[in-house]
Formats: C-alpha cells, sequence, structure tokens
C-alpha cells in the first residue's frame, strides 16, 4: 500500500511541499516587516498549508488526467464507457501505460490472426476456383467441339460426352463435398447416432475398394486378435465416408505393391481407437499441421493427377469433431503415415431406439 501510495501521491505531495515553504517564507517576510511575527500562527499554516495543497492539487491532476485519459480509454475502447468509474483513474500513469501497452499487444496479435487469416482467405478463394475452374472449361470445351460440328461423328460425339460427363461428375462431388464440409462447420448436419459393429464396417469399406486397391496391387489387411465383434455408438453412414476417405487416400499416395492395414485397439474403458497404417509416400513433418486445410495438398501436381477434390481430410476432420472424437496423424516421409481416430465404444446393445443429433452435440 505505501509503494502504491508513493506512486499516486508523489507529485502532490512534492508539489505541495514546495508551495508550502514558499507560502511560508512570504507569510514570515511579511509578519517580519510589520513586526507582528507570531510563531503558533506559523505552526498552524504550514500543515494546514501543506494539507489543502496536498487535496487541491491530488483532486485537480485528477480530474486532468480523467478527462484526458477517459478520452483515450474512449478511442481505444480499452474499457466500456458505462463501467469506467472515477476510481479506476489515477495520477498513476505507470497504469495507464500498461493498459495501453496490453492494448497495444492484443491488437499485434489480432492483427496478425487478421493477416493469417487473410492470406488463408485467398488461398481458399483460389483453390476453389481453380477446382471449379477445371470441370467446367472441361465440359465447356468438349460441348463447344461437339457444336461446332465434331457431333456429327457419332464416335467422337460419344466419347465426348462421356468426358464432358465426367466432368461434370466430378464437379458434382466438389460441389457436395463443399456442401457438406459447410454443414459440418455450422452444425447443421444431422448425425444419427446408432450402435453398430465397426469391424464389420471395416470389412463392407474394404469390400467396396477392393477394386481401387487392385489397381495398385495394394493389400487390404484387417488385424484383429479375434473376431468378436466391436460395438461402437456414431453415426454409421458419417464414419464409414470417414474410413473410406482415409482408406481411398490410403491407396491414392501408397506404393506400388504396398499394404495398407486397418487395426481397432481399446483405448480406454469406454473408448475405442481405430488405426488406419500404410507404407506409402509419407509426409513431410512441415505438411501435417496444415493436412486437414481445404484444399490443402502436400503434392500438388501429384494429386491433381489422383483426383479427388481435395476436400477428403478436412471432411474426416469436420466428421470427427462433429462427434466429440479425435483424429491423429504419424508420418514418417518416405516411410509410411498412420491416421487414427476414437470412438465411443459400448459393450451391448441398446434397448433405446436410434437419437437423431444436430452438429454432433
Amino acid at each position: 500500500m505505501a509503494a502504491s501510495f508513493k506512486k499516486s501521491y508523489r507529485f502532490a505531495i512534492f508539489s505541495s511541499m514546495y508551495i508550502t515553504v514558499c507560502l511560508t517564507l512570504f507569510v514570515s517576510v511579511f509578519f517580519y516587516i510589520n513586526d507582528a511575527f507570531d510563531w503558533v500562527f506559523l505552526l498552524c499554516f504550514i500543515p494546514v498549508c501543506f494539507v489543502l495543497s496536498v487535496f487541491l492539487i491530488q483532486v485537480r491532476v485528477e480530474r486532468f488526467i480523467y478527462k484526458r485519459v477517459k478520452k483515450i480509454y474512449d478511442d481505444v475502447s480499452l474499457l466500456d464507457v458505462t463501467t469506467l468509474k472515477r476510481g479506476q483513474i489515477t495520477t498513476d500513469m505507470s497504469t495507464l501505460t500498461k493498459e495501453v501497452e496490453r492494448f497495444a499487444a492484443s491488437k499485434k496479435l489480432e492483427i496478425e490472426s487478421l493477416k493469417i487469416r487473410e492470406e488463408y482467405r485467398k488461398e481458399f478463394m483460389g483453390n476453389v476456383a481453380h477446382e471449379l475452374k477445371t470441370p467446367l472449361f472441361t465440359t465447356q470445351g468438349y460441348i463447344l467441339t461437339l457444336l461446332d460440328g465434331a457431333m456429327k461423328d457419332k464416335t467422337i460425339l460419344k466419347k465426348y460426352l462421356k468426358r464432358a460427363a465426367a466432368a461434370v461428375e466430378r464437379l458434382v462431388y466438389l460441389v457436395s463435398d463443399l456442401d457438406m464440409i459447410a454443414k459440418l462447420e455450422v452444425g447443421d448436419l444431422n448425425l444419427r447416432y446408432e450402435y453398430f459393429d465397426m469391424v464389420e464396417l471395416v470389412q463392407h469399406t474394404f469390400e467396396l475398394l477392393e477394386m481401387k486397391a487392385s489397381k495398385k496391387n495394394i493389400t487390404l489387411a484387417f488385424e484383429r486378435a479375434d473376431n468378436k465383434p466391436v460395438m461402437v455408438n456414431a453415426d454409421r453412414e458419417r464414419i464409414q465416408q470417414l474410413l473410406t476417405n482415409l482408406i481411398v487416400n490410403s491407396i491414392k499416395y501408397g506404393k506400388q505393391d504396398g499394404t495398407t492395414e486397418v487395426t481397432i485397439e481399446n483405448l480406454i474403458q469406454n473408448k475405442v481407437i481405430v488405426r488406419v497404417t500404410d507404407n506409402g509416400e509419407g509426409i513431410a513433418s512441415e505438411h501435417i499441421p496444415r493436412l486437414f486445410e481445404r484444399f490443402y495438398r502436400v503434392d500438388k501436381s501429384g494429386s491433381r493427377r489422383e483426383g479427388g477434390s481435395g476436400l477428403g481430410l478436412s471432411i474426416v476432420k469436420h466428421i470427427i469433431e462433429a462427434h466429440d472424437e479425435k483424429i491423429y496423424v504419424e508420418s514418417d516421409f518416405g516411410v509410411g503415415s498412420e491416421f487414427s481416430f476414437t470412438l465411443e465404444k459400448a459393450e451391448e446393445l441398446p434397448k433405446k431406439p436410434v437419437v437423431d443429433v444436430v452438429g454432433g452435440e
């Protein structure tokens, strides 16, 4: 308290001391000249003069500073004007300095955050434009070629219509993925929670992707110590989509004659962890923090050749977060990658009906 007192009133005290000394000397000289010197009056005058000076200087300084500091607070919005009280403004300038420094630091962080968001927005808009432009221009090119006379040749007509249809299908796929991400981000996508066997879901997904894996002679392996069902509580359709995206990525970036392996393990009492592991290209460590961004591609040229919307991992992340679960990535460049996610486990089938939840909350 003493230190705070000295800081707040130092100016008023020292100023009052100077005023008191000056006035005391003036009064003493005045009484001495008039031959009416009075020690009692002088001893009373000194403390009264000092106290009054401290009080008046402190009040005036506080008002002076209050008006100007209040304007600064209003201008920079450090405090809500309605909550600004006199007690919050003192003659101690270090308090204001700290407030302004804290405000400047927070604004600096805010500006940096806005710059990052602006860069991300520009990159995202550029990626969307590129992804939409490719199938649109492809379709337009085939149609214009046909209109210019190529449609008279039935062979060319059929071939170009198939290619145009493929480009439109890619466009529909891209827009569908964007729509899903938008719904997941705003919590507008219904998650239909139900109890199902994760082992069965993995086997079913393998059957759907068997042909795709065979093109690169990639072995799809499911490792489990026993054949017992692993019952989980989640949206079966969304989890299948998530698992499909992870396995498709594993195949897409896997090496020829490689392996993609799925394992299911107990994590804690009410959780299981599903791992999707491959021995493919792997991912450099600097790319891992941005893997789940929309349209982010580690190898842009290779990713374009392989196709896809560039939204698969972003959808995976949003589906997992909508379930209030976690997803993890481990990868060694040139060795392989492992994506794993958690799910709520159910020991036995429930008697309750299926529950619809909006946004996974």
